[in-house]
């Protein structure tokens, strides 16, 4: 398989998970992601196992209507190892409210036996990296 057809190949899985989450189709995002999937992202850093990752997907609190990948990069950093990176606009219900985030994402895809996995997977939500764009109440010192 040639680097450009490799990177093509993580993209449309990228885009396929997107497509799981937004058709809330537990099997295909199980079937994309790696035994241990590190996420990362506003709320943190964790580490989820499958059985994890499957009740996540089972009992969201947001539905994700749409989303549009925009400005992908990939990289190769091995034949079996591969980073993307892309800007992502996504339309959603979060707890009955309308939503609308712009950010930056990145995956880790792993190839085991032949498949492609998502290994790592990180959202920052686009604005300041100083959080001047954010409303902050003063915090009080005692």
């Amino acid at each position: 398989m040639s680097s450009d057809t490799a990177e093509h190949a993580v993209l449309d899985l990228e885009t396929e998970y997107w497509q799981a989450i937004k058709s809330r189709d537990v099997d295909a995002a199980m079937r994309l992601t790696d035994e241990s999937c590190l996420i990362t992202g506003a709320q943190g850093v964790r580490r989820v196992d499958r059985q994890a990752f499957e009740g996540m997907m089972k009992d969201t609190r947001f539905t994700l209507h749409q989303f549009m990948i925009k400005d992908a990069q990939v990289s190769l950093l091995g034949n079996d190892v591969a980073v993307l990176a892309y800007n992502v606009h996504e339309e959603l219900t979060v707890d009955g409210e309308p939503v609308t985030i712009d950010a930056a994402d990145a995956s880790t895809w792993v190839r085991r036996n032949g498949r492609w996995l998502c290994a790592l997977h990180t959202e920052s939500i686009k604005g300041d990296p100083f959080g001047r764009d954010r409303s902050v109440t003063p915090a009080r010192h005692v």
